[in-house]
């Protein structure tokens, strides 16, 4: 599954139906195997965050998103994330724009 076809099909689903495929979406992609399970939380929690807008198809504004990138960017040493995980969040986290 991708992401089209996971929003393609969000209305669709269940809330919990929803972040189990979208969990599994970022855990299988390969791009995005070497975000351990601490930083896919990460993600998991911006998602939760943003959810009711990436269901209803709206997606996440660009502000949005640079100031999530920023806030996570200030707490990479707290997180444990290195440069390339954030990377890896931020393409995440792209897909999912407005």
């Amino acid at each position: 599954m991708d992401v089209k076809d996971l929003m393609s099909n969000a209305a669709h689903l269940t809330d919990n139906e929803f972040e189990q495929k979208l969990n599994r979406l970022i855990r299988e992609n390969f791009r995005y195997q070497n975000l351990d399970q601490k930083n896919r939380e990460v993600v998991m929690d911006l998602f939760r965050k943003y959810k009711k807008k990436i269901r209803d198809g709206v997606g996440i504004s660009m502000d949005t998103l640079e100031n999530e990138m920023h806030h996570l960017f200030q707490e990479r040493l707290k997180l444990n994330l290195t440069e390339e995980d954030l990377k890896d969040i931020k393409e995440i986290l792209w897909m999912f724009k407005r």
